[in-house]
């Protein structure tokens, strides 16, 4: 655990809320599966995919690098129209993932799941028997983060203020500093591709608490106020 650069929050910890992609999961088989259907190299992919990145861009930009004809807001349908179905399976759980949830849940707090992804990762998570109270997506909720109304939702999941509630994700952006602004502890992971990059990033002070495995975030929320 990287230490905290702010005062550590002085409420009690009651829900701890994750992302999914490159904090629960690891996205690299998608990956694998995009470059396929896009048609390009792996390493093509993945390079566009970190040059996009460094832009601040958003990802859509990679499709509309390789296949400019593709409406983004229709290219998951045309995938499902070629029998693929958007899935997790237990290799794609980073190691650390499931002894995480089950550890926060034995200790009492209320473990919800809530990231910017379809709708179809809700049951996916769900297959795959994730320890969670509350499974949920911004496609299912309508809003995206960072938009504020996305942790007004993980609020209302949590039962809780947004004082008691620990919000854990990989980007800054949209992850370290809606959730502070939100009144959560915001709690950076550093792994991934947006992880490795936005800990560069001048506002990764805004984390009240900085991570490279979620092995320990029980022991160190169990010691927050």
């Amino acid at each position: 655990m990287i230490p905290p650069h702010h005062l550590e929050p002085t409420m009690p910890i009651k829900a701890v809320c994750f992302d999914v992609g490159e904090t629960l999961i690891d996205e690299t088989r998608h990956w694998d599966d995009w470059a396929q259907f896009l048609g390009v190299p792996r390493l093509t992919l993945f390079t566009a995919i970190g040059v996009v990145m460094s832009r601040g861009q958003s990802l859509r930009r990679v499709f509309e690098i390789f296949r400019p004809d593709i409406d983004f807001s229709t290219v998951r349908q045309k995938r499902a129209e070629t029998g693929y179905r958007y899935d997790f399976i237990h290799a794609d759980l980073y190691p650390d993932a499931i002894p995480c949830l089950t550890e926060l849940r034995a200790r009492g707090y209320r473990v919800i799941i809530a990231g910017n992804q379809p709708e179809a990762s809700e049951d996916a998570l769900v297959r795959l028997g994730v320890p969670a109270d509350h499974i949920a997506s911004s496609a299912g909720w309508g809003v995206s983060k960072p938009n504020p109304l996305f942790f007004e939702k993980v609020i209302e999941a949590a039962g809780v203020p947004a004082e008691e509630i620990a919000y854990v994700g990989d980007r800054v952006d949209n992850d370290v500093v809606p959730s502070r602004a939100a009144g959560m502890t915001a709690v950076f992971l550093r792994r991934g591709p947006w992880g490795w990059m936005h800990e560069e990033r001048p506002e990764i002070d805004q984390a009240h608490f900085r991570l490279t495995s979620l092995i320990g975030l029980a022991d160190m929320l169990d010691g927050v106020a």
